[in-house]
């Protein structure tokens, strides 16, 4: 049984587009919601999403997580795969039900991760029956890349990473890039310089002309 997943929406009432953001570890929907006010600008057409983690956080009663992290909040290895596969789960739901809200198909839609938000988006979106028009992930990484051959659609990619991030390895981003060009992806590259876990300027930037190519 699925969890609801609460979010808020900005954007016109009636709309052709849609961006769904995944927040990190310890976040919320309205930390990524923001976005949608810069970005609004340049997709007058897209309606904006940006739900909570159905768990609240381990480490931050504040905020929420799509699954609780060992090294960080004493959780076990067990515990985080089970609580992941029931937030793929929530997402998948969540997904679908946008998507029916809206009226629109999946290659209208956009999923936009921030750390631990696109490791769900990363894992999750190749999984599905029907391909996104592409997956955004900033700062975060690629989940058992062994498992790539499991896939079954593979919409177009752009990892984003800031080269002084001390929370998730810059060097994650190009350990994803390989995996997933690997299996047949196409994959874009940023690297946001002088930044740490965060979104530069120059990195939104380029997450918005990689959005505005591949919604048409």
């Amino acid at each position: 049984m699925t969890r609801e997943l609460q979010s808020g929406r900005r954007g016109p009432e009636k709309a052709g587009s849609v961006i769904v953001f995944l927040h990190g570890y310890g976040a919320d929907g309205a930390d990524l919601l923001g976005l949608a006010d810069p970005l609004g600008r340049y997709l007058p057409d897209t309606a904006f999403y940006a739900p909570n983690a159905p768990e609240p956080c381990r480490n931050n009663p504040f905020g929420f997580q799509w699954f609780p992290i060992p090294w960080l909040d004493g959780s076990t290895e067990a515990q985080a795969r089970a609580s992941m596969e029931k937030s793929i789960g929530d997402v998948n739901a969540f997904l679908d039900g946008v998507l029916a809200r809206e009226g629109l198909g999946a290659d209208r839609m956009v999923v936009v991760g921030f750390s631990q938000g696109t490791m769900m988006a990363l894992h999750i979106l190749p999984r599905r029956d029907d391909a996104v028009a592409g997956i955004v992930g900033f700062s975060g990484r690629l989940l058992a890349p062994e498992l790539l051959g499991q896939v079954r659609v593979r919409p177009p990619v752009m990892l984003l990473h800031g080269d002084q991030d001390q929370m998730v390895p810059f060097a994650d981003m190009g350990l994803a890039e390989r995996a997933l060009s690997g299996a047949n992806f196409t994959v874009t590259t940023h690297t946001m310089r002088g930044t740490g876990h965060g979104i530069s300027p120059d990195g939104l930037g380029a997450a918005l002309g990689f959005v505005r190519e591949a919604l048409g």
